[in-house]
């Protein structure tokens, strides 16, 4: 079947909207025309996508029951779901000996394994139709790596795998798997990291390193450093509109550099050049 991505025709849903690259990118999908889906646990702040025209709905990306729910509605509506943002996910820091395994789990829970369920979800209309975009939010720190990060960059590196493998399984069906790798971008991820990351790590072997990384991370958020969230939403548009993909977008401060010398460097001089840095 011949099908043409025009937005008009399009049914979109975007996970984790309620703040940051989700919230952007849901802006500028309804801005091209696309028909918007939202969702995220707090529905209230998706009240301005509301009033864009978007259509909200309450969704923790954990829960069953709210998956099932969620893509219910949108099937009922209109048949199912054309292109999945999966963008809900957080960074969860702090040393690896700090950190529960029940706080692991979580991050994992969260990061690949309720986007993995969403996506089974979605993905019989995708094939009985012919067509389907997954965007997967990936990050640079799929890529590279940085101390007091382990759980948080398992599950991206994870992420890119797992992405990886699907867009061969799925290609045969028309449906695109996408990897949107961003940089440091000015959302809420520097204010959830240092928090919790002083929580685990502010006052035991790890407190220099986790006192160290703190700072960076407020001089990488906080002082100019970061790209836009609106940068990452123009790159998933652009991504949407091709007619063939690249696997892969990076895009946002550091993204490129940083992903080039890991690639480049090898381990021990990266290693050197991250520490350099906090």
């Amino acid at each position: 079947m011949n099908h043409t991505s025009t937005p008009q025709s399009r049914i979109v849903l975007v996970t984790g909207a309620s703040s940051g690259i989700g919230k952007a990118t849901a802006m500028t999908l309804i801005e091209e025309g696309y028909t918007v889906y939202v969702a995220a646990r707090r529905v209230e702040k998706m009240d301005d996508l509301k009033a864009l025209g978007a259509h909200p709905l309450k969704m923790d990306i954990t829960k069953e029951e709210d998956i099932k729910a969620v893509v219910e509605t949108i099937t009922h509506a209109h048949g199912g779901v054309d292109i999945l943002i999966n963008n809900a996910g957080f960074g969860m820091y702090g040393a690896m000996e700090d950190t529960t395994l029940d706080d692991a789990r979580y991050q994992f829970e969260v990061n690949l394994f309720g986007l993995a369920r969403l996506t089974q979800a979605v993905l019989p209309h995708m094939r009985a139709q012919g067509f389907g975009k997954i965007v997967n939010l990936s990050s640079m720190g799929g890529k590279v790596y940085f101390p007091l990060g382990t759980w948080y960059h398992a599950t991206k590196h994870a992420l890119e795998g797992w992405s990886d493998a699907l867009r061969l399984e799925v290609a045969p069906f028309g449906i695109d798997v996408i990897i949107i790798e961003p940089g440091a971008i000015k959302t809420e991820f520097g204010d959830v990291m240092i928090t919790p990351m002083m929580e685990r790590s502010g006052d035991t072997a790890y407190a220099d390193l986790a006192e160290r990384m703190a700072a960076a991370s407020r001089d990488s958020y906080e002082k100019g450093q970061s790209s836009p969230p609106s940068l990452i939403a123009h790159t998933i548009a652009k991504a949407l509109k091709a007619r063939r993909p690249r696997t892969r977008y990076a895009a946002g401060t550091w993204a490129k550099p940083l992903m080039a010398a890991r690639k480049w460097l090898g381990d021990r001089v990266f290693d050197r050049l991250v520490m350099n840095t906090v």
